[in-house]
């Protein structure tokens, strides 16, 4: 059974960092697609970033300067790495693996201005 667990979400000022971890167990992170996404407070659900089995990633325009999203095979886990924040990162973010649209169960960002 895949399931995606994310971690590392927490209060962090203005301008500060934090780094998200998406953990995968049932599948190899290497051979699929996975994706990052946000939902904020009263928002829709909206793409952050994504990283191929090939190893391309993808960041969205609004946070392209600013996070990065990585892989980490040993691990098996899909990072996101988050400076500068602004209050507008505050809400739940979701891993995603693309092709068979398995989601994790979210983890809260909140940016305190």
């Amino acid at each position: 059974q895949v399931q995606l667990v994310e971690s590392g979400g927490g209060l962090v000022q203005t301008g500060g960092s934090l780094r998200l971890s998406c953990a995968a167990s049932g599948v190899g992170v290497r051979f699929n697609s996975i994706a990052w996404h946000r939902q904020g407070p009263g928002k829709q659900r909206e793409w952050v970033a994504t990283i191929t089995s090939g190893g391309q990633t993808r960041v969205a325009d609004p946070v392209k300067d600013r996070f990065t999203i990585s892989r980490d095979n040993a691990d098996n886990t899909i990072n996101l790495q988050m400076n500068n924040q602004q209050p507008e990162d505050t809400g739940v973010y979701y891993c995603h693996r693309t092709d068979h649209n398995n989601w994790g169960q979210g983890t809260q960002v909140t940016v305190s201005s």
